[in-house]
């Protein structure tokens, strides 16, 4: 009976020790008068999908500049191309005189 006691203190000291490391990583919401568990819990959820959200915005954004990039680079080994060169500059003035 004791050993199941003092396991089920070191089990409860672990847990508020990782509420604890929780509430410094969970930005404090406004209006937040007393932290329950649960309202810790929630906030943190809540707190994830935010950056789960942010991650995905970042992730697309990134695609979007690799693909500019891309065609920079391609427009630009066109104009750098000896032959590219001279049909981009000859489509260009045609594109001009149109």
């Amino acid at each position: 009976r004791s050993v199941h006691n003092a396991l089920e203190k070191h089990r409860r000291a672990q847990l508020r020790c990782c509420l604890e490391r929780l509430k410094q990583q969970v930005p404090v919401g406004a209006g937040t008068a007393r932290s329950t568990t649960l309202s810790l819990l929630h906030r943190a959820r809540l707190h994830i999908q935010g950056l789960e959200e942010q991650e995905l915005r970042a992730r697309r954004a990134k695609d979007r500049l690799r693909n500019r990039q891309w065609s920079l680079r391609r427009q630009l080994e066109l104009l750098l191309s000896p032959v590219g060169g001279e049909r981009a500059r000859a489509d260009s003035l045609d594109s001009q005189l149109s």
